[in-house]
């Protein structure tokens, strides 16, 4: 049986591949999890192979987590188009924020992660949610 040692050089020259391709060290993508798991098989105590149902139930949870990413992905681009096209309709508009404290006509609005924030013609800024009121 033939066994392979991994050196310190080849665990740098890997670590120094993966950080030239712009990945870092948490995200793992189906390809790598699979050469992953396929390292995992040639690898594997003869005298003790792991069951194959558990082989397949690492492969369908992580397929089911990218598939998360992947919904996650989309639904943040929906949400930004959704947020697009309903702020378009505020620019000229005057918004206030619930306790009065900034009040302005908006000049351009600004799509941020948590919704969109109305830039005023005054300088100020608002983010658009809960209690503005749009007049």
């Amino acid at each position: 049986m033939q066994v392979s040692t991994t050196t310190p050089t080849a665990l740098q020259n890997n670590t120094q591949t993966s950080q030239t391709n712009g990945t870092s060290a948490a995200s793992l993508d189906y390809t790598a999890f699979l050469r992953l798991l396929i390292a995992q098989m040639q690898n594997q105590d003869p005298t003790d192979p792991a069951d194959p149902a558990e082989w397949m139930g690492q492969i369908a949870s992580f397929s089911n987590v990218e598939q998360a990413i992947q919904t996650n992905a989309k639904l943040d681009a929906l949400m930004t188009s959704m947020a697009l096209s309903q702020v378009d309709g505020l620019i000229g508009h005057t918004v206030t924020a619930g306790d009065g404290s900034v009040s302005g006509k908006v000049a351009s609005v600004r799509i941020i992660t948590g919704g969109a924030v109305a830039i005023l013609e005054n300088g100020k800024e608002l983010l658009l949610g809960e209690g503005v009121k749009v007049s």
